[in-house]
């Protein structure tokens, strides 16, 4: 891990406008389902988690890239209302900014499509133009929403200048990820869908192999994200499960955005990984009783007090 000093976040990742409709249940292929209330919301992974980092009173710097459209006007403005520094937000011209389309069911379960826009263009050179803010940071966290190329860069540059790496590999990734990528991570951030695409491992029953295939490439440490369930810690070769607070849950579209956030803002204060852990299960607790996604995360007062 790093020894840095300050609690200076910087969050590499993706912004989209969320568009979501809420219905009793999620259609099957091909069916029409008439929902209930529309939401026009903030989103993306990216910007979720700079968001969670600053309401949680870390400090929070956001790297991505938006449309020159209302929507990338609109998420600048977002941004910079929840005090995050947006001065390596860049802007691609003749390009949409990303859009999610997202159903959510009467359980708070969700099916999310996107449209990657402008997120498709953050490049190594974007990286390169940061390379400054991130080797001053305490922690860089990043996500599967922008290039898998232009992660692994930053990933490397990162590690190269001493600063603790955390991956939240989400959307869970169709091919392998590079090797190059995965050994700079300190920390990776998986649900169970995730790390079965990762490792090429069966995780319904246990996730005991996939852990075990995860450590051999060089992975950190491993924190796997099971819902209702908490959270399981694995490194060094022993697994201890961290248990979720019990609630009744609305809608889960950030849950695990503002569990990554909340992870990184305790470690960045200087708490262990475990501690790290049971503040990402708090924060993420809230989050699921609210519709939404960053008008559901959590302050840190709110976070403090479960």
């Amino acid at each position: 891990m790093n020894s840095k000093s300050g609690n200076k976040i910087v969050v590499v990742g993706s912004s989209n406008t969320d568009m979501v409709v809420r219905c009793d249940r999620l259609p099957r292929p091909g069916e029409t389902v008439l929902g209930g209330e529309f939401m026009m919301n903030p989103g993306g992974k990216g910007a979720n988690q700079a968001v969670a980092v600053a309401r949680l009173d870390g400090e929070a710097v956001f790297v991505g890239k938006v449309g020159d459209d209302v929507f990338g006007r609109q998420t600048r403005i977002q941004l910079d209302s929840e005090g995050i520094d947006t001065s390596s937000l860049s802007t691609a011209e003749n390009c949409a900014s990303g859009v999610a389309l997202i159903n959510v069911d009467a359980a708070g379960e969700n099916s999310i499509t996107v449209a990657s826009g402008a997120n498709g263009r953050l490049s190594p050179a974007d990286i390169d133009a940061a390379a400054d803010v991130i080797a001053g940071a305490s922690i860089l966290l990043m996500q599967l929403e922008v290039p898998v190329e232009t992660v692994t860069y930053a990933a490397r540059l990162a590690k190269n200048s001493g600063v603790t790496v955390v991956l939240n590999p989400a959307p869970a990734p169709a091919t392998p990820l590079p090797v190059d990528l995965l050994e700079n991570v300190d920390i990776l951030i998986p649900n169970r869908t995730e790390l079965e695409m990762l490792s090429g491992c069966d995780c319904s029953e246990s996730v005991t192999d996939a852990v075990a295939a995860m450590s051999d490439i060089g992975v950190g440490a491993l924190v796997v994200t099971l819902g209702s369930k908490g959270a399981l810690i694995c490194r060094d070769g022993q697994s201890r499960l961290v248990p979720a607070f019990k609630v009744k849950p609305v809608d889960t579209t950030a849950a695990g955005d503002t569990f990554c956030g909340a992870l990184c803002v305790a470690l960045a204060e200087g708490r262990t990984l475990d501690e790290a852990v049971i503040f990402g299960n708090r924060a993420a607790s809230i989050t699921v009783t609210r519709a939404g996604a960053q008008n559901a995360i959590p302050n840190r007062t709110e976070a403090d007090n479960v």
